[in-house]
């Protein structure tokens, strides 16, 4: 599966649709806590996720969603544990050469989150849109969300892609929600 890469330049979640695939155990009745996103209003035009993630999480930071990481190193505090409202900045391979970017939106357990996030497919019918509540998990070897699996937009874990770690929101915007 082709996934398109986001560049500086809404789907809704099936019922249940849980961590089943690949032994994963199934998460059913989650509290989905979102107090620390920002509104975004619906829209039909084509997104990105960069412009999409900087609007949910008040991280001002401009540019390809590869370049977050670096970007955010003097300004946001950054690190390896997932936080609601915290922006997973996946890297730059050959399948995602403008990277990626994600807000979460629940934390499941140490190794599971939900996120919500834009142009995650790989076709016309799911890229340019918003996804909602859409699993990953962390399958790197120490735990330290070096290498996720993120559901695709059919229901299944997709490949691992590697991933720098979490941004954090400006605590101004962390307790304003």
């Amino acid at each position: 599966m082709l996934v398109s890469g986001c560049f500086a330049s809404a789907s809704t979640p099936k019922p249940n649709s849980g961590l089943e695939s690949d032994g994963v155990s199934t998460v059913t009745n989650v509290s989905l806590p979102s107090s620390r996103l920002l509104p975004f209003a619906p829209t039909d035009e084509f997104l990105q996720c960069v412009p999409y993630a900087r609007a949910v999480s008040g991280i001002e930071i401009y540019g390809d969603a590869w370049t977050w990481w670096d970007q955010a190193k003097n300004t946001y505090n950054r690190g390896k544990k997932p936080e609601v409202g915290a922006v997973l900045a996946l890297k730059k391979t050959s399948r995602l050469k403008y990277g990626h970017v994600a807000v979460v939106a629940a934390i499941l357990d140490s190794r599971k989150i939900m996120v919500n996030h834009a142009n995650w497919g790989s076709d016309s019918r799911t890229r340019g849109k918003v996804h909602y509540r859409q699993p990953v998990v962390d399958v790197s070897p120490n735990n330290d969300w070096s290498e996720v699996r993120m559901m695709n937009t059919i229901g299944t874990f997709g490949r691992v892609y590697p991933a720098h770690g979490f941004i954090y929101q400006p605590h101004e915007t962390a307790e304003a929600h």
